[in-house]
């Protein structure tokens, strides 16, 4: 399965998603339950902080080895690599149906998939890594 070109700069989404200007489709996330927060934070900062961000040196071996193969256009090890991430969770950048895709991160000793993940955009070096399955989501810094 080949995954459309991605179009925008990693630097200027996370710009954008910093500073709280807009990327074209991605205002009016959908709006997340917040437990608590502290006090003088409002409930939009704190959404916005569930994506943080994370250099590609940081990554496990493994997420390396999955972003390659994303790059080559598989063969992926799991039938629903590729598929359509569908954001339930709300915690990406509101974009259409169709727009992210998931891909497995290998799990040393897991006897399954594991929970750790990359997804991606459609827009250029766009990468989001997740290790605790879709619960929070760090962009990925292809630069360091």
């Amino acid at each position: 399965m080949r995954i459309p070109p991605r179009i925008i700069s990693v630097t200027a989404l996370a710009a954008a998603l910093l500073v709280g200007g807009s990327v074209t489709g991605t205002a009016n996330a959908a709006p997340q339950p917040v437990t608590a927060v502290a006090p003088g934070v409002t409930a939009s900062a704190f959404q916005a902080a569930a994506v943080g961000d994370i250099c590609y040196s940081a990554l496990p071996s493994q997420a390396h080895d999955t972003l390659e193969l994303i790059d080559k256009g598989g063969p992926y090890p799991y039938p629903q690599d590729g598929t359509v991430f569908q954001n339930r969770e709300g915690i990406l950048p509101k974009q259409n149906t169709g727009y992210y895709h998931e891909f497995t991160v290998r799990t040393p000793g897991s006897s399954d998939r594991g929970a750790r993940r990359i997804v991606t955009g459609d827009r250029s070096r766009e990468d989001y890594y997740t290790a605790d399955h879709y619960r929070s989501f760090d962009l990925v810094d292809h630069g360091c």
